[in-house]
């Protein structure tokens, strides 16, 4: 899937100030800089408004993630899990609760695509806490009162409103046909093992538009990253402390792609937190320099680049040129690619199993904010990935081999050594 205008590059300065580099690279902090609801006008953004409105969105939700993981830890009884086996939380279904009430209220006529529906919580019964039993209502309750008061207007919501919600971006909700269509893609919580795993574990919310095949702009929110230097990222023995955690990244077709910090705070949208900085992917020329990423689940040998390149975890590690860096990101793909749009990883690689379906929310935001970094995703043999491959849901894509994601420059030499290593079908 290609993105909207890839070529166009914007250069955001101020209106006074002449523009002396066509390198963004090379821009000075003051002009690296903005602080503003986003970090490019309307005029040069055709999706502005809806960008705007997914990041007040996307922090909402991430808000509700905070929320409730503090009440996972405090021993409450929220985890869940569903056929796939998979753990999925309130946080899941409140997250797609909310998102959908928004986008529903703001832009009625865009339908959603998304991961849950409601048919696991119809059916869902909860194990007696203190010798009360709970069924499904419990559940949907707990989502109710978790999404209450992150949403917009003035009526209360009911269990039916969330159900209804849930069910706008499931299986079910939509029909798609062979031409072009206009859609959300959602993701609500990508890393669900990471979010269940600790404070700092990485786990995001993201959210991204597709407009007539192509991606429009996206929206990731990361409440546990931390801003370490890159110099201290693997090392143990380090004794440099992170700095406040939390950011949202977005990306608009021909805009480049941004981050700010995240506050935890809700009504907090303005002050220096709403300083962006423009992302760049990092400028590795060299495999054994790169710094990889591959899936929790994927082991370094089942890569076809093992046949070329041992690994080690261990950045301190001296390292030859037939040794690669493994980077530790935790749980899901979206995770990963936050790490190459952000420059703290060079390549994220993921090799498709017979028996895995792979989802388009699981990649639709994070393919737009790689690009405009700078980087490329691609198939193991270089095509683009088809988000309308799904003629009627636009919920899978079909990878050849696997997903690669790079910062541009290891991109042909890596699809080279794989498509040589590898039966890539």
């Amino acid at each position: 899937m290609a993105v909207l205008n890839p070529s166009l590059r914007l250069a955001i300065r101020p209106s006074d100030a002449p523009f002396r580099s066509s390198n963004p690279r090379a821009l000075s902090p003051p002009f690296a800089l903005i602080r503003s609801s986003l970090p490019f006008p309307p005029e040069k953004a055709r999706f502005h408004r809806e960008l705007e409105a997914a990041v007040d969105i996307v922090q909402r939700a991430c808000r509700l993630c905070i929320d409730v993981k503090k009440s996972l830890l405090s021993g409450d009884r929220r985890i869940l899990e569903k056929d796939d086996r998979t753990p999925v939380t309130i946080a899941d279904f409140g997250v797609q609760a909310l998102i959908s009430l928004e986008l529903n209220r703001l832009f009625p006529s865009i339908p959603l695509v998304a991961e849950e529906d409601s048919g696991f919580l119809r059916s869902n019964s909860v194990e007696p806490i203190d010798g009360e039993g709970y069924d499904g209502d419990f559940l949907v309750e707990a989502i109710l009162n978790a999404v209450g008061d992150k949403a917009s207007g003035s009526d209360p919501l009911t269990s039916d409103d969330v159900l209804e919600a849930i069910d706008r971006g499931g299986k079910d909700a939509n029909s798609f046909d062979a031409e072009p269509a206009t859609y959300w893609v959602l993701d609500p919580i990508d890393g669900t093992r990471g979010f269940l795993r600790g404070s700092d574990a990485l786990y995001v919310v993201g959210l991204a538009l597709i407009v007539k095949g192509e991606i429009a702009l996206g929206v990731m929110g990361c409440p546990n990253w931390k801003n370490y230097p890159l110099s201290v990222e693997n090392n143990k023995n380090s004794k440099i402390v992170a700095s406040e955690g939390g950011i949202i990244m977005v990306a608009h077709a021909g805009c480049g792609t941004w981050k700010k910090k995240f506050s935890p705070v809700i009504g907090n949208y303005r002050g220096t937190l709403d300083i962006w900085q423009r992302c760049f992917v990092d400028n590795s020329s060299l495999v054994h320099e790169a710094r990889f990423c591959i899936p929790d689940s994927q082991s370094w040998e089942f890569m076809p680049l093992s046949a070329l390149f041992s690994s080690t975890i261990d950045d301190a590690e001296c390292r030859d040129e037939k040794v690669v860096l493994l980077m530790p990101t935790c749980c899901g793909s979206l995770c990963k690619y936050l790490m190459v749009a952000s420059g703290r990883a060079s390549v994220f690689i993921l090799r498709t199993r017979a028996q895995t379906v792979i989802k388009v929310w699981d990649h639709a935001v994070g393919v737009i904010c790689v690009n405009e970094a700078g980087g490329q995703v691609s198939d193991w043999s270089g095509n683009q990935l088809d988000f309308a491959a799904d003629t009627i849901g636009r919920r899978i894509i079909f990878p050849s081999g696997g997903v690669l994601v790079t910062n541009g420059k290891l991109h042909g030499e890596l699809t080279e050594m794989i498509s040589s290593n590898s039966s890539v079908v």
